[in-house]
């Protein structure tokens, strides 16, 4: 009767994170605030009955240093009495909020919890926190001298080591603006999508999606970040990184209701998805962006299962690399990867991804008919959360 099911999971549009983007105007808080009291109108539920709020967040400074989760649902008026948390996995940070929703659900911790996630990061920009700022430390500068690298680099990396070239980078990149131009021209993504109102007006779509993205505009943009140092330290680099064929710096949050079987029932709501396995792994810090592929083998280990039996596949798009390496590791399916795009047109929402992949993986399974869904992130460190659920 501990066993947790997910009945709801809605995400906001994407708005593009730099000062004209539609969801620049709105603060963090407001943001999250709306997209929770989405959540509990769609289901439902009295708000009185959460037992927890677990939010994923990255940029943990300014606007986003109040505990989000739990300024976002006192701004959106529910009970005081429900407590909140904050999770920061880096970009795994509410993929993290659903595992540790769920687990404290089979504890018999919980019986009604919200998972979910916001970044805005129009408003704190990516590495805010850290600005002046040694992260990491003398003994891990000296462990891995001649030290760590940015996550493009790593990007880069990975595109060496598995000899992944700038044209399939950039012809991965343009079918994931087109899948998801797809997804949205046949209103795919209207289900998961709750609108949000701002300054300026209501905003009811991703504005990252650019369906007439070619290989030959992609070509034309420069590497990101190829330069003198680089260059000389990793000497047989391609410099193939760019822009277009990374994820889009984004604004954005989601939220996700997972419910014990019993409160289920005695609710009388409807399950959607149960969870088969969960892993979260390391990998080398360098490379950084690799453990989703011994995530994935450990998580389909967990679950008795086989690379074939997954019918939908959700590798953040980080960088093109990543899923690319991802798939020549597992070979997988390109057809079951990321189907309806992925961060490099949707956008990476830092601490709300998590939660917005599995939302769309949700609705997808239940559009296809397919059974299982597998999620993975690559995360700042060398770490990745992997998750599978099954549509009910």
């Amino acid at each position: 009767m501990n066993t947790p099911y997910i009945i709801e999971a809605i995400r906001t549009p994407m708005g593009r994170g730099r000062a004209d983007g539609s969801l620049a105007g709105l603060h963090p808080v407001e943001l999250l605030s709306q997209t929770i009291q989405a959540l509990v109108a769609r289901t439902g539920i009295d708000p009185g009955l959460v037992d927890d709020v677990i939010c994923g967040c990255v940029s943990q400074v300014g606007e986003q240093s109040g505990a989000p989760g739990r300024m976002a649902w006192l701004a959106a008026g529910f009970p005081e009495h429900v407590p909140s948390t904050t999770i920061d996995r880096k970009c795994g940070s509410s993929q993290q909020a659903v595992h540790f929703a769920a687990q404290g659900v089979m504890a018999g911790a919980y019986d009604v919890v919200i998972a979910c996630g916001v970044e805005s990061m129009s408003r704190i920009p990516m590495g805010t926190s850290r600005i002046g700022q040694d992260p990491m430390g003398p003994s891990v500068a000296q462990r891995y001298a001649p030290g760590l690298v940015s996550q493009g680099i790593s990007a880069e990396l990975i595109a060496a080591r598995w000899g992944i070239s700038r044209e399939e980078m950039d012809t991965y990149s343009v079918a994931s603006h087109q899948r998801a131009d797809q997804a949205r021209a046949g209103g795919q993504f209207k289900r998961e999508i709750v609108p949000i109102a701002t300054p300026t007006g209501l905003v009811e779509e991703d504005e990252t999606i650019r369906g007439g993205t070619s290989l030959e505009r992609l070509s034309t943009l420069k590497p990101a970040f190829e330069n003198a140092d680089m260059v000389s330290r990793f000497p047989d680099i391609g410099w193939h990184v760019t822009a277009g064929n990374s994820s889009q710096i984004t604004d954005g949050a989601a939220a996700m209701l997972i419910v014990s079987e019993r409160m289920a029932t005695r609710l009388g709501l409807r399950p959607r998805a149960r969870f088969v396995a969960f892993d979260v792994r390391g990998d080398s810090p360098l490379e950084m962006l690799t453990a989703p592929i011994p995530a994935t083998r450990r998580v389909l280990d967990k679950a008795g299962m086989k690379v074939g039996d997954i019918d939908h596949f959700e590798i953040n798009e980080a960088f093109a690399s990543v899923p690319l390496a991802w798939q020549r590791e597992l070979r997988a399916d390109p057809a079951r990867l990321n189907p309806r795009g992925g961060a490099i047109a949707l956008g990476h929402p830092l601490g709300g991804s998590g939660v917005r992949l599995m939302t769309t993986m949700l609705h997808a399974l239940e559009d296809s008919g397919g059974r299982y869904g597998l999620q993975s992130m690559c995360e700042a460190g060398g770490m990745a959360n992997a998750t599978i659920i099954e549509r009910v």
